[in-house]
């Protein structure tokens, strides 16, 4: 694509980084047939070469976001940030995306606030948009809180053959605290010490999903400190992330601060040692199952994980060599309607989405869904029986480790031998 940016435009780093997508385009249309908006509305204006025009357009021309172009661009990444800046939201909206950034990254307060929407779920749950999305989201118990969710090193059982450190991250560590402890016990079992470093927290990506690049960068330094710490410290053979919408924002940081001349250095690192915990589990040998199964597992790439990261056959690998009979769902590139918080935001399109990536999960007659990420599997699970859990969850069951809670009484006679 022809792009008119002045040189005065193009001495913004990050006006310069968009040039550079927009001229790689070159209106073959392909993009089409994976994007989960234009399949379900078949509307040119929602689909990725579309928004590369309007986002072209504003850019270019320098102009503030308008309500039509924030209906379709709101959540591409480039965009984000300008509409940020220059547009005026709607009140409920602008007050709906303030509560979100503020609960969301900060797990005590989003734990207080899932006990409130608890309480409120009977009677708001019906209400429409957003703020009845958010009602019908909430868990129908809240866990208890991680012990090892807080700053601390976790030894290796045995000799210590590796040490990484692990984020625990914000809304997963509240919502599914099995998750992290599976990971521990995954990685401890096989010889590996685990650092919670002090100072990590929110990779930033939930507020950089709305746009607001401030907080996210001053989240991301944050992490970036406490993990160069340990870098320098002990050492870490890798950065363990169990989640794959964080571990594509954290491999970013260094494209994030490419241009801050205190953090590039040390942001350019922790993106280099960053690993999804599939990534990170190929490089070791795993032991022998202790137990048998008999299981069908429909296998859920999320977004962030086969695009973003473009890890798409370890997970499978992975649960194929520990003894599970994996299923790969029809249509597995289109989004389940997730996104960070695009179910929240916009719950009718996420909705549709939801129902159909359930259907096609449904027709290949699993035993249970497997996933990488805690926003995939709060949504699917919201929308069908089938159990639906972390990969992690089952490569520690099957190597010594307690049954994931969400198979508890959910899985037919047969499950084991």
């Amino acid at each position: 694509m022809q792009t008119t940016f002045s040189i005065a435009q193009l001495e913004d780093p990050d006006v310069a980084a968009a040039n550079d997508i927009l001229r790689k385009c070159v209106h073959c249309g392909f993009c089409t047939a994976t994007c989960p908006t234009y399949v379900t509305l078949g509307d040119e204006l929602d689909s990725p070469r579309g928004r590369i025009y309007q986002i072209k357009d504003m850019l270019e021309g320098d102009k503030p976001a308008s309500s039509s172009l924030v209906k379709h661009i709101d959540l591409v990444d480039i965009a984000r940030a300008k509409i940020h800046e220059t547009y005026n939201r709607p009140f409920q909206d602008k007050w709906l995306r303030r509560i979100l950034s503020f609960v969301l990254p900060r797990p005590r307060v989003f734990r207080l606030a899932l006990i409130g929407a608890w309480l409120g779920k009977p009677l708001l749950k019906g209400l429409p948009g957003p703020i009845g999305a958010m009602f019908r989201m909430a868990p129908a118990s809240i866990p208890k809180p991680s012990p090892w969710d807080v700053p601390q090193v976790i030894p290796a059982e045995g000799p210590r053959k590796g040490r990484v450190a692990m984020l625990t991250g914000c809304a997963q560590q509240v919502l599914q605290p099995q998750i992290n402890e599976a990971t521990i016990r995954l990685l401890t079992r096989h010889g590996i010490e685990v650092v919670v470093a002090q100072g990590a927290g929110c990779c930033g990506a939930l507020v950089h999903h709305m746009g607001d690049t401030d907080t996210s960068h001053q989240q991301a330094a944050a992490n970036i400190k406490a993990w160069a710490r340990e870098m320098d410290g002990d050492g870490l053979d890798a950065i363990v992330i169990n989640a794959s919408g964080c571990g594509t924002t954290v491999k970013d940081y260094g494209f994030m601060f490419r241009t801050d001349p205190v953090m590039q250095e040390d942001a350019a690192r922790v993106s280099t040692l960053t690993k999804d915990i599939t990534e990170y589990l190929t490089t070791l040998t795993l032991m022998p199952t202790t137990r048998d199964t008999d299981l069908t597992v429909a296998y859920h790439s999320a977004c962030s994980m086969q695009h973003g990261q473009k890890i798409t056959a370890l997970p499978k690998d992975l649960l194929t060599q520990a003894g599970f009979k994996v299923v790969s769902p029809a249509e597995g590139h289109l989004c389940c309607g997730s996104a960070g918080t695009y179910n929240l935001l916009q719950p009718e399109m996420a909705d549709t989405l939801k129902a159909r990536k359930v259907r096609n999960i449904e027709k290949t007659k699993p035993d249970l869904v497997a996933a990488g990420n805690i926003g995939c599997i709060q949504q699917i699970a919201s929308g069908t029986d089938i159990p639906i859990t972390h990969t992690v969850e089952l490569l520690d069951w099957v190597t010594g480790g307690p049954m994931p809670l969400a198979l508890d009484g959910k899985l037919p006679a047969r499950q084991l031998l």
